[in-house]
């Protein structure tokens, strides 16, 4: 499936994006096996191994291809289905037996890709030796389950693949049930590969090589992705909804028009604003979740002047307008991660919160400790695909750091730009969303201050002390895990390379026809248990 068929294959769906009008009503049938989600933001390729896979991408990925295992379901505390962490359950394997030196899998016998291909562990295998292979994100997720290296992974016959551990980790068994050991069509990528791309990863950013629920049956970048049910697909149970169609539209205002008016379905990731105002509505079902292991914060490159000077991280964390973000950006729908007794840890929850709040007057001290009495000229950068939040957050932010001499040019760098970007770690100061898959504090920390070529790390903050910290955490129990975490959070708080802002909701609205929505860790919709009656 390439790129220029879902192009030329584009018929009365394909639409201008301009406003609601463009929606014109579908057939009683047709609208009801269709599930219409709106949203701000795209996907921009289909390979989550893919150099600079956005979080839309990931979206894909979770519903069109397989892993060995899945999550079970909890309610929440507001009785909301919610991924069970506690529970694995079987996807593309059957079972598998567990010993302290490896993980052995038993895959079903019937399953097959898109293309009707059997999936055997010759697949799997080719697989997991690509995500820890191919470097960057992918690789550096399977290492944090400690999986490492191809020798690990062995097919034992066409439906018996296994791991074999490098070490006790707590984080193996739950990171095969993430988004990126996806199982893969190892031949129809072979076919593809080239000598500088053994990995056809040029091939797969527009490609798929899945079997999963839903396959795609037309994509067109920057608008929209249109799934059909995959009606071979044996992993799970069958899904209700035969076709979902994924539809991008930037302005939140006609996005709640669409809802408000029933044309659409799901208004995913919507606006605080909107949120706040729309849980009244007798229409429509809300549901916020908040983000576990996330946080929105600012991030400044310590590998830059004068960043590289903690008191003026210290002075832009106290320079913050915190409560106004709050009030005027999340409309009170986030949990704040600023105003704590000190910045000292309590517990070993992540996020909590730090000791600063909005104080100009320390702030202009600290910068004139620093030698920058008279401020300094920076760039702060967003990631345009989620203005809602992000565009009114650092017109606030531009205006607060004004106060302290601070002018601070604002980037706009659009959705499908912003993950390459930002991997590059060379941008002075960013406002940013991230949230740890496995809700563990060491596992974020892992990703976003580990000075081991962390991923995530993108403000290139290096602390031996606190490496020795997190790979401390990631490997004990009891009292000494408990230091070990305090330890990294009190280094955090006290040198702040990110200055934490809140902790966001995960924030869903649908017509009250559509049940089944599930929270789960990667922020995305899974459309397998979605109903429409």
């Amino acid at each position: 499936m390439k790129r220029r068929t879902f192009l030329a294959s584009s018929s009365a769906l394909a639409t201008s994006m301009a406003a609601p009008a463009v929606f014109s009503p579908l057939k009683a049938q047709s609208r009801q096996e269709t599930l219409l989600i709106v949203a701000e933001n795209t996907p921009n390729m289909m390979d989550i191994h893919g150099v600079g896979a956005n979080r839309p991408s990931y979206e894909v990925s979770w519903n069109t291809h397989d892993r060995l295992m899945t999550y079970g379901v909890k309610k929440d505390a507001s009785g909301q289905d919610h991924y069970d962490y506690s529970k694995l359950e079987p996807e593309l394997a059957t079972d598998w037996n567990v010993t302290p030196t490896s993980a052995t899998f038993k895959l079903r016998k019937d399953a097959k890709f898109h293309d009707g291909t059997p999936i055997t562990a010759k697949d799997v295998k080719w697989s997991f030796d690509r995500a820890v292979t191919v470097g960057g994100f992918p690789t550096f997720q399977m290492r944090a389950g400690s999986l490492e290296k191809p020798e690990q992974f062995v097919a034992v016959d066409d439906h018996t693949f296994r791991v074999d551990f490098v070490r006790a980790d707590k984080l193996t068994m739950p990171d095969m049930a993430v988004p990126v050991p996806v199982v893969m069509h190892s031949e129809l990528c072979k076919k593809n590969a080239t000598a500088t791309d053994p990995w056809a990863m040029e091939w797969t950013k527009n490609n798929l090589a899945g079997g999963g629920a839903y396959k795609i049956e037309r994509w067109q970048p920057g608008q929209e992705v249109v799934y059909a049910r995959n009606d071979e697909w044996k992993n799970g149970p069958m899904p209700k909804i035969r076709r979902v169609i994924l539809r991008i539209i930037p302005s939140a205002g006609n996005r709640r028009a669409l809802l408000e008016r029933g044309d659409a379905d799901i208004s995913f990731d919507l606006g605080s604003k909107d949120f706040s105002e729309l849980k009244a509505s007798p229409k429509l079902t809300i549901v916020g979740t908040p983000v576990e292991n996330a946080m929105q914060y600012i991030g400044m490159n310590v590998k830059q002047k004068p960043f590289d000077n903690v008191k003026v991280r210290q002075a832009v964390a106290y320079a913050i307008p915190y409560q106004k973000i709050q009030e005027a950006v999340m409309f009170g729908q986030s949990i704040p991660l600023y105003g704590g007794a000190d910045n000292k840890a309590k517990g070993t929850n992540w996020p909590q919160k730090h000791g600063y709040n909005t104080d100009i007057a320390k702030a202009k001290a600290l910068l004139a400790e620093a030698g920058y009495a008279n401020g300094f000229e920076t760039t702060l950068s967003f990631d345009l695909g989620l203005a809602g939040i992000n565009e009114p957050l650092t017109i606030l932010l531009q205006e607060s750091l004004g106060q302290i001499g601070i002018k601070a040019t604002i980037n706009k760098i659009p959705g499908a730009n912003w993950r390459a970007e930002l991997l590059k770690k060379n941008m002075p100061m960013i406002t940013n969303t991230f949230g740890g898959w496995l809700n563990y504090a060491e596992y974020f920390f892992y990703w976003c201050y580990h000075g081991q070529n962390a991923v995530f790390n993108t403000m290139s903050y290096q602390n031996p002390a606190m490496d020795a910290l997190i790979d401390k955490a990631r490997f004990t129990t009891g009292p000494e895990y408990e230091a070990a975490v305090k330890g990294f959070v009190d280094a955090a708080f006290e040198e702040v390379p990110r200055i934490p802002l809140f902790q966001p909701l995960l924030n869903v609205a649908m017509q009250k026809n559509v049940t089944g929505y599930r929270y789960w860790f990667h922020r995305q919709l899974d459309y397998r248990q979605l109903v429409k009656s």
